[in-house]
Formats: structure tokens, sequence, C-alpha cells
């Protein structure tokens, strides 16, 4: 009989762990083939060689033995990166603690290996800026929200306004919730160097979207709009 099991080598961020039975843990793991769900045998006894690498808000390199099964066992684990950073500041632990779970949830929906570079972006940005005291987690956030939406297949529609119409750069928008969209508005908020900003932030890595000139004097506005699109997506 042929023998269905395997080892996969690949890089793996936790997105939850639930204690399992006297000593193991069930792991949800994103990586850079989509997400993937395992045991860690023994890992909560004292000498587990497992532990030290499925810390939270790290990216391991681990090895998965794998079957017919949906669980499979993880064999190994190293971490290679861990964003410290994370774990003395409340507002980051609690951002870090979200985007695990928005993940989490559009990965189990949406079988895509952006989430693994989105996700492993994000938490370097975090470990990079944590000391800046500038608008940068507000950018952040923004860049986040677009990008997962864009992901999941729910990216904003930045090209067309609610009636199908183009965007113009003479003319000023606002957010439609009910449609889901930009909408022409005259005294709307959202202008064509708004928009501009959210092109960027959905074409280029999180650090390039920081580099950004004047993007202090934009941000606010383009956080509204992430903010909507969170409404939407929950």
């Amino acid at each position: 009989m042929a023998n269905n099991l395997r080892d996969r080598r690949t890089q793996a961020i936790v997105l939850r762990r639930t204690n399992y039975g006297e000593a193991d843990r069930i792991l949800q793991l994103l990586t850079p083939e989509g997400k993937k769900s395992v045991i860690a045998k023994g890992v909560r006894k004292e000498k587990s060689k497992l532990a030290g690498g499925i810390e939270l808000f790290s990216v391991s390199d681990v090895t998965i033995h794998e079957g017919r099964g949906e669980l499979g066992i993880l064999t190994s684990a190293r971490l290679t990166e861990h964003f410290d950073a994370l774990v003395s500041d409340l507002d980051l632990i609690e951002r870090a603690g979200v985007m695990l779970k928005e993940v989490n949830q559009r990965a189990e929906q949406v079988d895509s290996p952006e989430f693994f570079d989105l996700l492993h972006q994000a938490l370097r940005a975090m470990q990079a800026h944590y000391a800046e005291d500038w608008c940068w987690r507000d950018v952040l956030r923004a860049w986040w929200s677009l990008n997962l939406a864009r992901v999941a297949g729910e990216e904003v529609n930045l090209r067309f306004d609610n009636t199908g119409e183009k965007l113009s750069v003479d003319e000023r928008y606002h957010w439609d919730q009910e449609s889901v969209a930009l909408a022409k508005h005259p005294s709307g908020q959202i202008s064509a160097d708004h928009i501009k900003l959210m092109r960027v932030m959905v074409a280029t890595p999180i650090e390039v979207t920081l580099k950004v000139q004047g993007i202090d004097a934009l941000i606010d506005e383009v956080i509204y709009v992430a903010k909507c699109v969170e409404r939407a997506k929950s």
C-alpha cells in the first residue's frame, strides 16, 4: 500500500492556538501556501522542542507531516523572526491581534498566498516603526484594510463611482455605504489626491506607502474610507 503521508517544510505565522488534551495544541497556521491546521503534540510539556517555535507575532520555519486528514502534524518549528516590540505596546498588541483574527477568517473563505505576505509586511512595519510618533499607525491601518479587502476579492473600486462613471480629478466624493463605493458629492471630503493615495496603497508594499510625501494631510479621510470598508466586511 502506498504511503500517503509526506513532510512539507514552509514558513508559518501562528494565527490561533488552542489547548488540546493534556499537553497538545491545535494551531491555525498561515503559510505562503495558504492556511493550515496542525496539531503540535506534547508542546505544552516543559521540555518540548516545539514550544519556542510557535510564538505569536512571529515567523517560523516549520515542518508539517501531512496525510489524508485535514489536520497535519507539526514535527519541527524554529523561530526565524520574532516581533518583540509588539508585546511592549498595548495598542500594537490589540492591532496585531485583530489582524490575526481577520486573516484567520478571510483565509477560511479565500485561498490566497497573498495573505501571508500581507500579514508579514504588517508585522514587520510595526516592529520597525513602533517607537515613532507620526501617523504611521493610521497609515498602516488604512493600508491593511484596503489590501485585506483586495485579497479577499472585495477591492474598493478606485476607478469608477457608484453610478459606473469614471472618477474625475475635478470632482469631490464621499463614501456611500449602501453601494459600497465612492459617490459624487459637491462637499465630499474625498479628492483626487485621496484617491491617488489609496491607489498607491493597494499597489505597493507598506514601506513604500509610508514614504509618500504629504501623507499626514490626507490620511484622516482615507482612514474614514478604510473604516467604512471594515464595516462593510463585518
